[in-house]
């Protein structure tokens, strides 16, 4: 690798953010109130049944404080909301209001334009290719000092 050459976290990043980017602009034009890519990554790891803090932040790979925090600003925006966890009286589970719904529909629509655009820039087969690439398991994280998987 050059030393000009982006690794492929940096290059996964910056089309992480450039679809945020996209998102963002979409639900800013529909009048939608902005939330913070926090927010957009929780709303991304809910369940539709609903989802424990903890597991949040795990399917995250935040700490429960900033999965917390994040839930918290979209509990007071009206898009989700806490009710008991019928397998557990300790727990609450985190899940969309009717609102919550709504804009989570709103935003699924905006990125399949989002991914149309993209195939219509780079090529619907690559577009194919980078979802296959993204959704083949790809095992744990390398060990360290291992050079094969």
């Amino acid at each position: 690798m050059s030393s000009t050459q982006r690794d492929l976290p940096q290059l996964l990043g910056e089309a992480r953010r450039w679809c945020e980017e996209g998102l963002f602009a979409a639900m800013e034009a529909a009048g939608e109130t902005p939330v913070s890519p926090t927010q957009v990554q929780l709303c991304s790891v809910l369940d539709d049944e609903g989802t424990t803090v903890s597991e949040l932040a795990r399917r995250m790979g935040v700490t429960r404080q900033t999965a917390h925090q994040a839930v918290h600003g979209l509990v007071a925006a009206g898009i989700l909301e806490q009710a008991p966890d019928p397998a557990s009286a300790r727990q609450r589970l985190i899940r969309r209001t009717a609102e919550g719904e709504r804009v989570h529909r709103l935003a699924k629509a905006a990125l399949a334009r989002i991914e149309e655009q993209l195939a219509g820039r780079i090529g619907a087969d690559l577009v194919v290719a980078l979802r296959t690439a993204l959704e083949t398991p790809w095992g744990p994280p390398p060990a360290p000092n291992s050079a094969t998987g």
